[in-house]
């Protein structure tokens, strides 16, 4: 019978994501739809399943992996502190101001989340609704980051500010109610430790963070698919932190989610992290969420006339609690992603379904009351990811145009700022030379300046941009310049350099900063010798309608999909794939990869879309 269950489990499992997309059921994560399965095969309506103590081991695995992938989500450079200077664009288009930033964000907001977490707790102990305080506080305060996630992801938001404040909420909404759970285990356990023992915990995790950092910058030499190497170490984590989580008296996922991080934190390849998603989302935690379901029986819950009051109030609660943040994402974004960002963070269910399993091992919750805060939970993810997908429009700062200053307006700067202004670029020029100035200001925006030294550019805001091209005449003043740029942070520098000379005595250094550097002489010669080889190539530089791109893709939706299964597979040509530094001559079942640069040619108005759509990381 417990191998029946299990098959009729797995069945579900492949049938659910082929059913929601045949019926394009979009609005819902396919979590929820697991869950929602669950109830229906279970003792709540038709009674197919039941769970035996092999599948309560296979849904234990399945909550551990959901919350180690849960912390191999978070992202530390978001943490980072970042140049909060305006650019020129931005301040031409009067973007928010700067100093409200995802980060400064995120801690005011999940503050109001847990002041409010509380004052609910305290309304339903002293209501008599509820009468665990710490227990209604830690549930309220938490928040779904995977389903969050995959909201921001299916949006392509993870790059800008809007998401990344989300995230980070969803980040808090995760870490803090696993501290707090931790501690009250501890607290109120029957078999608690010490909690001095707690720190243990982080002790262990320093120590195979420091013993493991090199593994990812050699095991690719050796890692096959006979061994995984990489797969090996993560588990191996997570088997350690459980282990070391349950011998102080803590969860196990707490362990999970610490062992998460760990990995996180050594920079596993994209690859990896894809192949532990299939591990984990293909096999054990759709398990834990039809479980979920399964576990839920509707026939009982539903006859408690306390039960059918307690699921609104706490759907309120869950609801209410994450209110306050509608006034933070005010204070940077407009009043409806304001709206739209509040709704996706009331979203919670992995942290709650975590809760209340620890919470009903101490029997410190009924059935009925678990039951409450489970269906409760439910509706936040079918209510909130459609006010979310009802509201949320892209922010003025999320339009503004990639940024191009040129330094130095001559006759092999001023033709390229022209025809960049007419694509997705906003293009400023700046020189020294008022003749220079008097020639070109009416054909590009050239800004005079008398002095040109580092200092003056950076106190101009020339150096804020997300491109600097330094065309000077003066090779030397260039290099000096490019220094300066990229200490001060610009993400691409180009330097041009005319005399080889000068170029052979900074070349080496240059590009180990990450700058790049063209000659003059050698770029004529080489186009000179393209002409000669490949006759066609002085048609694709006179063609007025094509023109030639590179990109990297960080776009997800365009990852793991052959050429000729791309949506606008007919509107380009992608000519060369380079993956790891090496050159792939790619065909249409090439497969694009995460992290692959692209070469390829399109018409000017739609390849510049899709490179921008490549470019997207989410």
């Amino acid at each position: 019978m417990d191998q029946v269950s299990l098959v009729i489990i797995l069945l579900a499992a492949l049938l659910i994501p082929l059913i929601m997309a045949k019926f394009k059921i979009n609005s819902l994560p396919t979590a929820v739809m697991e869950i929602i399965v669950g109830i229906v095969i279970g003792p709540s309506v038709f009674n197919f399943v039941n769970t035996s103590d092999l599948i309560s081991q296979l849904s234990t695995i399945g909550v551990i992996v959901l919350l180690f992938l849960s912390g191999l989500e978070i992202d530390f450079s978001l943490f980072k502190k970042r140049r909060t200077a305006l650019t020129p664009l931005e301040q031409k288009n009067a973007v928010n101001t700067p100093k409200y930033s995802p980060v400064r964000l995120s801690v005011y907001a999940y503050s109001t989340i847990i002041v409010l977490s509380l004052l609910l707790a305290a309304a339903f102990k002293v209501s008599g609704l509820f009468s665990d305080f710490w227990l209604a506080a830690i549930l309220f305060g938490t928040i779904s980051l995977g389903i969050v996630i995959a909201a921001l992801k299916e949006q392509e938001l993870l790059s800008k500010a809007f998401g990344q404040t989300i995230l980070l909420i969803s980040v808090f909404g995760e870490l803090v109610p696993m501290m707090g759970l931790t501690l009250y285990a501890s607290v109120y356990g029957s078999n608690s430790q010490s909690l001095w023992l707690l720190l243990l915990i982080l002790a262990v995790a320093a120590l195979l963070l420091l013993r493991f950092k090199p593994f990812f910058r050699f095991y690719q030499n050796i890692n096959k698919s006979t061994t995984q190497l990489d797969i090996r170490l993560a588990f191996f984590l997570i088997v350690t932190m459980v282990t070391v989580a349950e011998s102080v008296g803590a969860e196990n996922i707490l362990g999970a989610f610490v062992a998460g991080i760990v990995l996180k934190l050594l920079n596993p390849s994209e690859t990896t992290r894809e192949r532990l998603d299939a591990i984990g989302y293909g096999f054990f935690i759709p398990i834990f969420f039809i479980t979920t379901g399964v576990d839920l029986n509707l026939r009982t819950l539903l006859t408690s006339g306390k039960t059918l009051l307690l699921i609104p109030l706490f759907f309120l609660a869950y609801m209410v609690a994450k209110i306050g943040g509608y006034w933070v994402l005010k204070l940077r974004f407009k009043q409806a992603n304001a709206l739209a960002g509040t709704a996706l963070t009331a979203t919670t269910m992995t942290m709650v379904l975590a809760v209340l399993r620890v919470a009903k091992s101490m029997k410190t919750i009924t059935s009925d009351q678990s039951g409450a805060f489970l269906l409760a939970a439910l509706l936040t993810c079918v209510i909130s990811p459609l006010i979310f997908n009802k509201f949320y429009s892209a922010e003025k700062e999320d339009l503004v145009k990639t940024a191009v200053h040129f330094i130095g307006a001559n006759l092999s700067t001023v033709p390229v700022a022209q025809q960049l202004r007419k694509g997705w670029y906003d293009v400023s020029m700046y020189t020294n030379h008022p003749e220079n100035y008097q020639t070109y200001h009416a054909q590009v925006p050239v800004t005079l300046m008398e002095n040109f030294t580092a200092q003056d550019l950076q106190d101009h805001g020339v150096f804020d941009t997300d491109i600097l091209v330094l065309g000077h005449i003066d090779a030397e003043r260039n290099y000096e310049l490019a220094k300066a740029a990229k200490a001060y942070g610009v993400r691409r520098i180009i330097v041009r350099f005319g005399d080889r000379n000068v170029l052979n005595e900074h070349e080496d250094e240059l590009r180990e900063l990450g700058v790049e550097v063209y000659n003059t002489p050698e770029a004529n010669i080489t186009l000179l010798r393209a002409l000669i080889e490949s006759p066609s190539t002085l048609l694709l530089l006179n063609d007025t309608e094509n023109s030639i791109y590179e990109v990297r893709v960080l776009n997800h939706l365009y990852t793991d999909v052959q050429i000729k299964n791309l949506q606008f597979a007919q509107d380009i040509t992608i000519s060369q794939v380079i993956r790891n530094r090496k050159l792939i001559a790619p065909n249409g079942n090439t497969t694009i990869m995460y992290g692959d640069r692209l070469i390829f040619t399109g018409n000017k108005q739609t390849a510049a879309q899709i490179r921008q759509a490549l470019a997207t990381a989410n």
